[in-house]
């Protein structure tokens, strides 16, 4: 099979290409900057110049394919430029999904999230799930409004499946939760905020989950690839089990982390604060919880996702050896 890849040279799409081509598919993959593809041309995927923004672009490359996988967007907390998460994730899926239905392309996999139902204030939540309210965040926002055009093409017959992870980690990671756990590992993270969790899912997991929704996936139907729900506070206390190393006594309460959201906005519009800092970084972390079921995707994908310690003892042996640490 040839495959088309958008995002293929971000954290999910590369482990995503990989898979695809120990599996034998030939795989296309739309790239803004050759540099960063060495490992995709390795891999001997055909790369062609061209962004999700630009649909012209993604013409050629999607001509003849017998599969598209989204996976391109913007994902950024607590930045001034916000504009690319418009563009990106709102027009790139609107060009992507238009493109797919102007060519016949017999399927495709659009990556939402489970941001797109904010905070979920402790239910875990199913597909069936519809969030009417304000977003925390911008990129929360934009993927709402993405995952409704995602939606709008569906009803008019466009053969897509949508999956939604969540917390995605492992090796390779370049997002804030990387950050935190490099923090961690030197013992330079202050504090840890009290009852916010995720469904954490390890990045190959996830990436599986990306292929079992092209050959197994129902068009129509979305599917959360979500890992088990955790605390950060009960991941931070299973990573000092691993490590050694102890996690931050300071928890903070998630009615302080509020305020002090609220506090910051006069001072964020004149200093340059760190992203964990500004009003919108405060906002997610302050009590929230993006988690859903994932019972659907293991019954009508037969997919799993491995425990939270598994993944992330791997994970943080990998961040101790890119710091000459010795893992315990």
């Amino acid at each position: 099979m040839t495959y088309l890849v958008t995002g293929a040279t971000g954290f999910v799409g590369g482990y995503l290409v990989r898979e695809l081509r120990r599996a034998g598919h030939e795989v296309r993959a739309i790239v803004r900057t050759r540099a960063r593809a060495g490992d995709l041309k390795q891999l001997g995927v055909t790369l062609f110049d061209g962004d999700v923004t630009d649909k012209a672009s993604m013409r050629a490359p999607m001509t003849g394919v017998d599969g598209v996988f989204h996976v391109a967007g913007w994902y950024k907390i607590g930045v001034r430029d916000k504009s690319p998460a418009g563009t990106v994730n709102v027009d790139g899926t609107r060009n992507v999904l238009e493109l797919m239905s102007e060519l016949r392309v017999p399927k495709g996999v659009y990556t939402s999230t489970l941001a797109v139902n904010s905070d979920t204030h402790g239910r875990v939540v199913d597909e069936t799930y519809r969030f009417n309210g304000r977003h925390l965040s911008v990129y929360d926002d934009s993927k709402a409004r993405a995952h409704h055009i995602a939606e709008s093409f569906i009803a008019k017959g466009l053969p897509l499946v949508i999956v939604q992870p969540g917390l995605i980690y492992g090796p390779g990671d370049t997002s804030g939760v990387r950050t935190m756990l490099i923090q961690y590992l030197q013992r330079k993270l202050p504090a840890i905020p009290k009852q916010s969790a995720y469904a954490w899912g390890h990045v190959e997991d996830v990436a599986h989950g990306h292929v079992l929704a092209m050959e197994k996936g129902e068009p129509g139907r979305n599917y959360f690839i979500c890992g088990p729900v955790h605390t950060l506070e009960a991941a931070l206390d299973l990573a000092s089990e691993i490590t050694g190393i102890p996690a931050p006594r300071l928890r903070l309460n998630p009615a302080m982390l509020r305020v002090a959201s609220k506090l910051v906005v006069p001072f964020e519009k004149i200093l340059p604060l760190p992203s964990g800092y500004t009003a919108e970084g405060l906002r997610v972390v302050a009590g929230v919880t993006y988690i859903g079921d994932n019972s659907r995707a293991k019954r009508e994908l037969g997919w799993s996702v491995r425990p939270l310690r598994e993944g992330l003892s791997e994970t943080l042996r990998h961040e101790m050896k890119l710091l000459g640490m010795t893992a315990a």
